[in-house]
């Protein structure tokens, strides 16, 4: 009888809570489950980013000429530079975290305090930081040409310098169409804001500066490009360099162009004046959902923060709470480093 009850009451002990697996609390065990979890749901958004990128290796756009601005430098390129700073805040907002958590296991509610208040600091520009990349993004700066056939066609002065369109449209050349609303358009149907140039201003603008030329989405080595058909060969190595866009004769180009649809200007959904449209859904996608959980951290750390000003852990004699949460805001901070890595560096 002593030995049942014994054992009753070990099994009971062992399954309501008193024992903690590898010394970690149920709330902490909770969030180990849960950031596993996430990270295998950012693994699939991953591998899928990098398969497809695989697949349409040769007009994937090339991270240097699309993530080129930073504040208060307008014109200037400056290619990764603030994505890099970026990624350093969000990095120090963690390493503050961690001083956050430290100065918890030692009771100093100052420090605690402080240090959070530093994390969510951090956290709200990186935040706010990438709202000002999308604008960027989805704005655009150079424009391009969409053919029939779907290819994106850019333009480049006789150096292989980028020009935007603005340099090659003849505005003296009439718009021949207006944005459709639904009181317009045909079945209510309705679009978003007309570029600000047609087909036919860039075609008139082209033709009158000789000296322009097209480069395509697609990426060719040195020597693929000095042997295909209507590339330009006067152009030098560098030019040609893989992490390049084929620069095409002026004959191949004023052919090229004359397929032309539409005007795109900037990124969205359906379109994308970079390259392939895959690329920006998965911007969109990946950098959102990312931001997402970032925005998210920082709203719980402003009410951690808040409880530490109010005392609340104080009276419970333990900061449990900051290392749960430090958990999660290292866990957002990895993750950015993989998408930094898969999205702009590689």
């Amino acid at each position: 009888m002593g030995s049942k009850g014994t054992t009753t009451d070990t099994v009971g002990k062992t399954w309501d809570g008193g024992n903690e697996p590898l010394k970690a609390s149920y709330g902490k065990l909770m969030m180990w489950f849960f950031i596993v979890s996430d990270a295998l749901t950012f693994s699939g958004f991953l591998a899928a980013y990098g398969f497809s990128r695989f697949k349409f290796i040769e007009t994937w756009p090339l991270a240097d000429e699309v993530f080129t601005h930073f504040p208060f430098a307008h014109g200037v390129s400056m290619p990764m530079y603030y994505v890099a700073l970026m990624t350093f805040i969000l990095i120090g907002s963690s390493v503050t975290m961690v001083l956050a958590v430290d100065a918890g296991h030692h009771m100093k509610q100052g420090k605690v305090a402080f240090y959070m208040f530093l994390t969510i600091i951090g956290g709200l520009i990186f935040v706010g930081s990438q709202a000002w990349e999308w604008k960027n993004f989805i704005h655009g700066e150079y424009g391009a040409i969409e053919t029939k056939g779907g290819s994106i066609l850019q333009f480049v002065d006789a150096k292989g310098k980028h020009i935007a369109l603005e340099e090659v449209a003849d505005t003296s050349v009439p718009k021949e169409r207006e944005q459709l609303t639904r009181s317009k358009g045909r079945w209510f149907m309705e679009e978003s804001s007309l570029p600000t140039y047609s087909v036919e201003q860039i075609q008139a603008g082209f033709k009158n500066h000789p000296d322009y030329l097209i480069r395509t989405e697609v990426i060719f080595d040195a020597e693929t490009a000095k042997t295909a058909v209507g590339v330009n060969p006067t152009l030098n190595d560098f030019q040609f360099h893989s992490k390049h866009k084929t620069i095409l004769t002026r004959a191949e180009s004023e052919k090229r162009l004359a397929d032309a649809r539409l005007v795109v200007e900037g990124a969205n959904l359906e379109r994308n004046e970079y390259g392939s449209k895959l690329f920006a859904d998965f911007f969109f996608f990946i950098t959102g959902f990312h931001g997402f959980h970032v925005f998210s951290g920082v709203m719980i750390n402003i009410i951690i923060f808040f409880n530490v000003l109010l005392g609340t852990y104080e009276k419970r004699r333990s900061y449990e709470m900051i290392e749960k949460v430090g958990l999660y805001w290292h866990f957002v901070d990895l993750v950015w480093v993989f998408v930094f890595t898969f999205f702009y560096l590689v």
